[in-house]
């Protein structure tokens, strides 16, 4: 529990204290000294255990199961350390510890599977969130202190705590769990903050509940240490699947529903079944009483173990037939009837599509979980209607869909149609558009030719804009090569390989094939690879890589303008895309033009009405002297860059990232 607790504590102290407070040298420093001093304790920890006297060889009893409620019944057969698994059944009478047998092969599994489940789980909701709900940075933090907060409620040795709390957790989870699939599958985004919170509570009642689990199935002390190895591999084997396995195998983030199924198939069944209804456990603690030809008979059993799986196809079966009727407009008529009836139209195929969404997964909660107490029926249910969603959703599927290490990409329009339209499109971040048809075709999205991008080619001198070589890093969808001129050169800077694959496919984007000029692709990051560029090539460096929704803070520092510098022609410009939903970044690069002694002009444009396809954009550019940025000066558009007096100039040695939330 206290390493746990420590592990929290250094988790959030370090974006939250450290790293606003301390650059890197001085936080090596006091690694150091903060690692002689563990050594330290280490050591004396090693000295007392050495002199301390030996511990008594009396034995020490374990019970197998807990004490009776009040009114009599007795609790589930779920074990407390040294007792049985929920799985098996009750301790007979108290044994010696280091006297029990070791634990079960399938004891064993229970354990992995109850650690993988939670550690998958984490990666998982943090992928789903930052990808598919909103890219906040930092986002990560709060799973993973949720899943080491898990281990320090749950292992506390305050025992009546951690029985409670995880009575009321189990008896929470079929809800919580209900209605997490029913964010999922409807796809609801907004409110973000909102979405997000049940997303990570969602996360944490799952951790709550399986670590307790562990918790109350810790063997006697002689193999505590064979079941902290388990609970470790079962760790272990999430991270691999999430990291290694899943992104090989899937190509959206399918790991997350998956894992959550993974997770109501361990729901504590008995256990939920003692909450909701005690009557029916204290008769199944007398049935146990009786011989065992008086017990239910096999076929009861087997009839039970159908059910199981022939409810949960029955409730998707009806799910997708009810998907079907809504699409051909076989209930059309029953909405507008209904609409009349209340006098207003509510009733639609979209609202009618949610409320069977939403009525099946609540009947899978009441009906699989409380009533019955079935963690099998329970998880095949939440399988059984996910599966019918999606195959009764009509909606367009991508025209292409991929994962890489660095992202999940779709492209999302319509196919092999005049002036469709597609766009590159990372979780809900659109990293580039086209309309195909027009030849040159025409730059959107931030690249739109009335944006600050596009008045950057008017405003500036010639000799920068079309006819300098220009550097670009970040290569999305490739829209910057339209303006080129012909026989000048671009090169793009681009560290995902799949990116390169996506916006050279033709039939996806067409702006390398067709914008006129000279283009190449150098893979790999782009401060590292641009370093190797010769010195005052480009006439012009745009930085727009994004990591999601922000540019990597490795491209926003006092060193990265200097490469940049070293780079550019005498009389070269910057560019910075810094659109952004909640950071604000003007302020980081007004300190770095300042502390460079570099002009710097900032616009946020949001005149994109009645022009299709232009997106919202921010753009910060630099450059030496206000002469060499032509007519941008005098510009009303652009308005010279923000600083931020308060905070110090990035660094590769200091950055705080907190500092630019844009907190409204």
């Amino acid at each position: 529990m206290a390493s746990n607790a420590g592990s929290v504590l250094g988790l959030l102290g370090y974006p939250l204290v450290m790293e606003p407070s301390l650059n890197l040298d001085n936080q090596g420093v006091f690694w150091t000294v903060a690692y002689g001093f563990l050594v330290v304790l280490v050591v004396a920890s090693a000295v007392m255990l050495w002199r301390s006297a030996p511990a008594a060889d009396a034995p020490t009893t374990v019970e197998g199961n807990e004490a009776a409620p009040p009114g009599g019944a007795p609790n589930p057969p779920v074990a407390a350390g040294g007792g049985a698994p929920e799985t098996g059944a009750p301790l007979a009478e108290p044994v010696a510890v280091g006297m029990s047998s070791a634990p079960t092969f399938l004891r064993r599994l229970r354990w992995i599977g109850l650690a993988f489940v939670p550690s998958s789980l984490m990666l998982g909701v943090t992928a789903f969130t930052t990808t598919n709900v909103t890219p906040v940075p930092l986002l990560w933090v709060i799973p993973l202190s949720l899943y080491l907060f898990s281990f320090v409620i749950v292992f506390s040795p305050f025992q009546k705590v951690p029985d409670r709390v995880h009575k009321a957790f189990v008896l929470a989870f079929p809800a919580v769990m209900a209605l997490l699939a029913v964010v999922i599958l409807t796809g609801m985004r907004s409110p973000y903050w909102a979405v997000i919170l049940l997303h990570l509570a969602g996360f944490f009642v799952v951790a709550m509940v399986l670590h307790g689990e562990l918790a109350r199935d810790r063997p006697p002390a002689r193999h505590l240490t064979e079941f902290y190895l388990w609970v470790a591999f079962g760790g272990v084997l999430g991270g691999v699947f999430n990291a290694l396995i899943a992104p090989v195998a899937f190509d959206t983030v399918i790991e997350y529903p998956l894992v959550i199924v993974a997770a109501c198939l361990f729901l504590p069944g008995l256990l939920l079944r003692w909450l909701v209804r005690r009557r029916e456990v204290e008769r199944h603690a007398e049935e146990e009483a009786r011989p065992q030809e008086e017990q239910r008979s096999g076929a009861r059993r087997w009839l039970g173990l159908a059910l199981d799986l022939a409810l949960p196809v029955a409730l998707g079966v009806a799910v997708y037939a009810i998907g079907e009727a809504i699409d051909a407009g076989l209930l059309d008529g029953i909405n507008g009837s209904l609409n009349n009836v209340i006098g207003a139209e509510y009733f639609n195929r979209s609202s009618v599509w949610e409320m069977t969404v939403g009525l099946g997964a609540g009947l899978v909660c009441l009906w699989f979980a409380y009533a019955s107490g079935r963690a099998v029926r329970f998880g095949l249910g939440i399988a059984a209607l996910m599966l019918a969603v999606n195959f009764a959703t009509t909606e367009a599927a991508p025209l292409y869909e991929d994962r890489s290490f660095f992202g999940i990409y779709q492209v999302s329009g319509e196919e092999g149609t005049e002036n469709a339209y597609h766009a590159l499109v990372v979780g809900d971040t659109n990293h580039g558009a086209q309309i195909l048809g027009p030849v040159p075709p025409e730059p959107i999205a931030y690249h739109e030719r009335t944006g600050p991008f596009g008045q950057l080619f008017d405003l500036l001198p010639e000799e920068t804009t079309d006819e300098s070589e220009v550097a670009v890093l970040g290569l999305g969808a490739g829209a910057m090569s339209c303006y080129m001129e012909p026989g000048q050169r671009m090169t793009y800077y681009e560290v995902d390989p799949l990116v390169e694959q996506i916006a050279r496919d033709p039939n996806l984007f067409t702006y390398l094939r067709d914008c006129q000029g000279e283009y190449d692709v150098v893979i790999g990051d782009g401060r590292l690879k641009l370093a190797e560029a010769e010195d005052a090539q480009y006439g012009m460096i745009a930085a727009e890589a994004f990591s999601s929704d922000a540019i990597p803070v490795h491209l926003l520092t006092r060193e990265a303008v200097d490469l940049y510098l070293q780079k550019l022609q005498e009389d070269g410009v910057l560019v910075f895309n810094i659109a952004n939903r909640y950071l604000d970044l003007e302020p980081v690069l007004g300190n770095l033009a300042q502390d460079a002694g570099l002009s710097c002009y900032a616009q946020f444009d949001q005149e994109n009405e009645g022009i299709p396809g232009k997106f919202v954009s921010h753009w910060v550019t630099m450059a030496r002297d206000d002469a060499d940025l032509g007519s941008v000066p005098n510009d009303e558009r652009w308005q010279p860059c923000e600083t931020n007096p308060d905070s110090d100039v990035w660094t590769d040695d200091f950055s705080n990232l907190l500092s630019t939330f844009n907190w409204n």
